[in-house]
């Protein structure tokens, strides 16, 4: 552009740096902040005068003029106006076409449309196409760069197309311009450094983003938003208004918190942080009204949640603590950021459009008639809210990001958050419900409908069925030697003869038969075994010894003393089976006593999971330390399978231990997932059916194994015998990782918030466990009264 042709050469407002950032920032990428308004209108539609009076706006507005650069010399970029534009208009023609052609052809042309990006370099950034789609029905698109004009200044910019329109091209009768650089002047003048205290202030202790994306990542890729629209009704919404002025807050302050229940909701957070884009115009400002130019800021509302505080409290806590920040929303977001560090970064942004005009609104001439109204935005926010004075909300959302079901279901929790607000803002937040009947009813109660029928009440009830029928069948063996399920149950016998009814008993033996018959001839005498694994360190197996409370301890030089009880007349479900240590990965390690009932579920609810059954041979490789070494021993020999220990020597050789597989025969195998990232497929081709636990499983590891075999995935703490959620890892495995699976049988999980009401689908949450698997609790009252708690669902 030669010298003559500039006009004037302007600063950026703090959000135009923003949006200027984000088109440069990647130039093959789709461009960010552009909107397209689609208007049609029936009537007789003069083409060249709408034209011209495009042209007419872009001569008055010195901001419709504008591109953006950087200079030579010049630190920042700048805004460059030039003196005389050309409008990129287009007329197509497709009268010629039937509706449904016309209306397909106009949809694949504004979608062309959106798809050509701007170079911020050359002005205007607004682009005019006017499809004619009959003798009296026109349709207008208008893709304009967001760097351009808010909200606000569109409907004023409609406002005077169609003044200038109906006075064939001339802008008579309109007010003088004032120009946009007015307010740039203004924002120059403003004290910065009182603002910068404001912020760092109003953000102190907020540490941890605010994250709704379902990646976590804090990024988004860019794209045409899809949205909807919901609102609520007007006996609500006089409510609302009524509540506000009731209480001395905006109605826009009473949206704002609704909004961050709902967020905080998604994040998992009771400190929330949103954007908000604010209106930028200074009512001090002459001529403010009717000037042309991206006035609107971006900043932080931070929200946080006292779930003992109302509604009514926290409606007027946030009113104070926005009205305070109100001199200062001139500053930048991104200098904000800065200042606040990751506290203040967040994915979801909240407009309260509360301008003069609509950029909607009917044509001021007669003959002409807005019929149809649509808009299309680009944003780098996963999320947007937009509401105003009607308590409409239209929620725009990237759909790489979030389906439509998923949004549509916030909008439901929005409304329903709003109606709880009109109806008693004396509520405290922990007894506001985010959810509807049908969704609470689904996650509390249809997903947990796990009632299963057992047969028996202790894993010793199985395998005693198995003695008597089949006392000649292997039930466990390792690489020296093997025992019939008769020659099992003559040796656990032994053992008890030795343990009196009730002891915990230490097991401190090496993998193999022997360590097998241990535990179950402790469970014959009625007591409870404490695994002592030989590998562990010393200080471990003295502290586990000594926190459980073991009276006894076998290992290979043990002999039954003569004062055993021997093998109990009857073995309870209630009766304590084992006391097992979680790793001590979180701090100290804490022993889980679980009783015989959820060891005799886990194996019967399970055996179909593990596919085991009579004859089965399955591979025991965990560690007798950890508890899915229970879920071997207990499903495996509850079904009547044979349990083939893995040795030491095996568990480190991934040779050794694919020649034991071959030799004995195993078919299912319960492991790690870091296990099968040792292995090959073709090292164990004998094996049909994994089951995962413990460990992420990933979906290329999954995806390694689905090939050949049948996968499954489950999840359970300690707590709650093994395992609490199983389910089939799908031949084709995408996204992040296979699911966890819903609840066993007889087993519940909720995933509660921090105030142990039920997340939303979709939400993050903590995960509650209740059910025939539940342990009965920490070898330390204290802990276990802290940690198992009364159901709140009421299950």
């Amino acid at each position: 552009m030669t010298r003559n042709r500039v006009e004037d050469v302007w600063p950026l407002s703090p959000l135009q740096q923003g949006l200027l950032f984000h088109a440069t920032y990647d130039e093959e990428s789709l461009d960010q902040y552009v909107e397209q308004i689609v208007q049609t209108f029936d009537g007789p539609l003069d083409a060249s005068t709408l034209r011209t009076s495009w042209q007419r706006l872009l001569s008055r507005h010195a901001s419709l003029r504008a591109s953006f650069r950087q200079l030579a010399g010049v630190p920042d970029p700048v805004q460059v106006i030039s003196r005389d534009v050309p409008l990129p208009w287009r007329e197509v023609d497709l009268s010629h076409l039937d509706d449904e052609a016309a209306r397909a052809a106009a949809d694949e042309l504004g979608v062309e449309e959106r798809k050509r990006r701007f170079d911020m370099a050359t002005p205007p950034l607004v682009r005019v196409v006017l499809l004619k789609l009959g003798p009296a029905r026109h349709r207008m698109m208008i893709t304009l760069h967001h760097i351009l004009l808010d909200g606000w200044s569109i409907a004023v910019l409609m406002r005077e197309l169609w003044a200038i329109y109906k006075a064939s091209g001339a802008a008579t009768g309109l007010p003088a311009v004032v120009p946009y650089r007015d307010y740039l002047a203004w924002l120059a003048g403003q004290d910065a450094e009182a603002a910068r205290d404001a912020w760092r202030q109003a953000l102190l202790g907020a540490t941890e983003p605010t994250l709704v994306a379902p990646t976590r990542t804090g990024e988004s890729t860019g794209s045409w938003s899809e949205s909807l629209e919901t609102g609520v009704s007007p006996e609500v919404r006089t409510r609302l208004q009524d509540v506000a002025r009731s209480l001395g807050v905006t109605t826009n302050t009473v949206v704002q918190a609704a909004w961050a229940l709902i967020v905080g909701g998604l994040a998992g957070t009771r400190d929330v942080v949103f954007g908000a884009t604010v209106s930028g115009r200074p009512a001090d400002l002459p001529g403010m009204e009717t000037m042309l130019g991206l006035f609107i800021n971006t900043v932080p509302v931070r929200v946080r949640l006292d779930p003992a505080q109302t509604i009514a409290d926290l409606l007027r806590t946030l009113q104070a603590e926005q009205s305070a920040l109100l001199d200062h929303q001139h500053l930048g977001l991104a200098e904000i950021q800065r200042l606040a560090g990751p506290g203040a970064t967040f994915d979801t942004l909240m407009a309260y459009e509360n301008y003069v005009g609509d950029p909607d609104a009917q044509p001021s001439v007669e003959s002409i008639r807005l019929t149809e109204s649509d808009l299309h935005e680009s944003t780098n926010f996963p999320l947007t809210m937009v509401t105003g004075n009607g308590l409409r909300f239209r929620l725009s959302y990237q759909p790489a990001v979030f389906d439509e079901p998923s949004v549509r279901a916030l909008a439901d929790r929005l409304v329903r958050v709003l109606e709880q607000v009109a109806a008693d803002p004396q509520l405290r937040l922990s007894q506001v419900d985010v959810l509807g009947v049908a969704e609470r009813a689904l996650v509390t109660w249809d997903w947990n409908d796990t009632a299963t029928p057992v047969t028996a009440g202790t894993v010793l009830d199985l395998i005693a069925g198995w003695v008597r029928s089949t006392p000649d069948a292997v039930a466990v063996r390792d690489s020296a030697r093997s025992l019939t399920y008769a020659q099992l149950d003559e040796q656990a016998t032994a053992v008890a003869a030795g343990v009196r009814r009730g002891d915990r008993v230490g097991l401190c033996l090496p993998r193999g038969v022997e360590m097998v018959a241990a535990m179950l001839g402790v469970w014959k005498a009625g007591a409870a075994f404490v695994p002592l694994d030989p590998e562990l360190p010393t200080a471990r197996r003295e502290f586990i010894a000594a926190d459980s409370g073991v009276s006894l301890i076998i290992d290979a030089t043990w002999e039954p003393a003569a004062d055993g009880d021997g093998v109990a007349d009857r073995v309870d479900g209630r009766d304590l089976a084992y006391v097992i240590y979680t790793s001590g990965s979180t701090g100290v390690p804490k022993g889980v006593a679980v009783a015989h009932a959820g060891v005799a579920n886990l194996a019967q609810v399970m055996a179909p999971v593990l596919d085991v059954a009579a004859g089965t041979t399955a591979l025991q490789f965990a560690s007798f330390s950890f508890d899915a070494s229970i879920f071997d021993l207990a499903t495996v020999l509850g079904a009547g399978g044979c349990l083939v220990v893995a040795g030491e020597e095996q568990r480190r050789d991934m040779t050794a231990l694919s020649r034991l597989v071959a030799e004995t025969g195993v078919e299912v195998a319960s492991v790690v997932p870091s296990l099968l990232a040792a292995l090959d497929p073709a090292q164990v081709p004998g094996i049909r059916r994994w089951v995962l636990g413990a460990e992420f499983l990933s979906t290329s590891l999954a995806s390694r194994w689905t090939a050949g075999s049948q996968v499954w995935n489950t999840y359970g703490p300690t707590e709650a015998t093994v395992i609490t959620t199983a389910a089939p890892v799908p031949a084709t495995v995408e996204g992040a990782g296979p699911s966890m699976g819903r609840p066993i049988g007889n087993t519940r999980v909720l995933v509660l918030d921090e105030w142990l009401q039920p997340v939303p689908v979709g939400v993050v949450g903590e995960i509650y466990i209740g059910g025939t698997g539940l342990a009965q609790g920490y070898t330390s009252a204290g802990l276990t009264a802290h940690r198992f708690v009364a159901d709140p669902s009421g299950v």
